[in-house]
């Protein structure tokens, strides 16, 4: 648990992993592809202070010793939500499966929780699958990699017809957690592939369902705070905002919590660290500690309190998953007032 200055904070990492990228891992004769995406997330990594950098043959796996040190021993987290990508195309076992991620969590019960996955293209098999998994492992959650290549298609939307069959899948077997990949284009998937305009329909059409954008559709900060504002059930999955831009582009990432506090509130953003794209130290104590900077550039955005960071570090997360948050840790509860589309822009409310 983090404190500092005499206040606690829960910390719940909503977007995590735990990634096999070694060399023996590469899926013969598409190497080039394994070793690419590989080396696009060390290139994030060299966004973080100098002092954090890791050489690159530790960072294509970590162990479990890693893990446990860099995310419970030094890293401040309480609770860390493991989110699966599977990139079966390039890495022969998966890169981040639901498997490898589970066999971590059968260890740490009380501080990791597993995400499924789900892909339309794997059609009528993939939704029984989906509600093998979701029995077996509990599920609360699914991470969407709407860009990932499978057997020659380069990606699919979350409108698809074949979508909505394991939306209402997810609904049914209530795995409402949909953490959506949206965001910096990472070689070789296709950029337009992280277009966020498909996340506006589905919202609308799946009300009961939450949509986690992760990485906030960066660098198209505008275009998915315009969405958000008028999806209530829209989150800002801040995995990348911290990590990448904090440290690295200090005034950029001002003006991307700004318009994000601005039109989607403190109360629908959720932090995740990106191990181990990043470890989580240096972001916890990074965030807790800043401010909007005092310039006339950023006069018009919202100023960041205690209770806002303590909510974005955990606590929201903590709403979305059912987590006990320990007593010291909470805050004082207020009344549960879900805003309609644009309702937080009327003025008084």
């Amino acid at each position: 648990m983090y404190e500092k200055d005499g206040e606690k904070y829960f910390i719940v990492d909503s977007h995590s992993h735990f990634w096999d990228a070694s060399r023996e891992n590469w899926k013969p004769g598409r190497e080039e592809y394994a070793k690419g995406w590989i080396d696009c997330f060390y290139g994030y990594h060299q966004l973080g202070p100098p002092e954090t950098h890791w050489d690159y043959e530790r960072y294509l796996k970590v162990d479990e010793a890693d893990f446990v040190r860099d995310m419970f021993t030094e890293g401040y987290v309480d609770v860390a939500i493991f989110q699966s990508t599977y990139l079966k195309d390039w890495y022969t076992t998966g890169f981040n499966t639901l498997e490898r991620n589970s066999t971590m969590v059968e260890k740490y019960p009380e501080r990791l929780i597993v995400n499924g996955r789900w892909d339309p293209r794997d059609g009528e098999a993939g939704l029984e699958k989906l509600e093998a998994e979701a029995e077996a492992y509990k599920l609360k959650g699914v991470k969407l990699y709407t860009a990932e290549w499978q057997d020659g298609s380069r990606g699919w939307k979350l409108t698809d017809p074949m979508s909505y069959r394991y939306l209402e899948k997810c609904q049914e077997l209530g795995i409402v957690n949909q953490h959506v990949h949206k965001g910096p284009t990472i070689w070789p998937l296709n950029k337009d592939a992280f277009d966020m305009s498909d996340v506006d329909q589905v919202a609308t059409d799946f009300q009961g369902l939450n949509f986690i954008v992760e990485h906030v559709g960066l660098p198209r900060i505008e275009d998915f705070a315009f969405m958000a504002v008028q999806e209530p059930n829209v989150y800002a999955g801040l995995s990348v905002v911290i990590g990448g831009l904090m440290h690295a582009r200090p005034k950029f990432f001002a003006k991307v919590m700004g318009e994000l506090l601005f039109w989607v509130g403190e109360d629908r953003m959720t932090y995740g660290g990106d191990y181990h794209i990043w470890t989580p130290k240096w972001q916890i104590e990074g965030f807790v500690d800043w401010q909007m900077p005092d310039e006339e550039a950023f006069s018009d955005y919202p100023r960041l309190s205690t209770a806002a960071k303590k909510k974005i570090l955990g606590l929201n997360a903590a709403r979305l998953y059912g987590l006990d948050v320990p007593a010291e840790c909470r805050l004082p509860e207020a009344p549960v007032d879900v805003e309609q589309p644009g309702e937080q822009l009327v003025a008084g409310s």
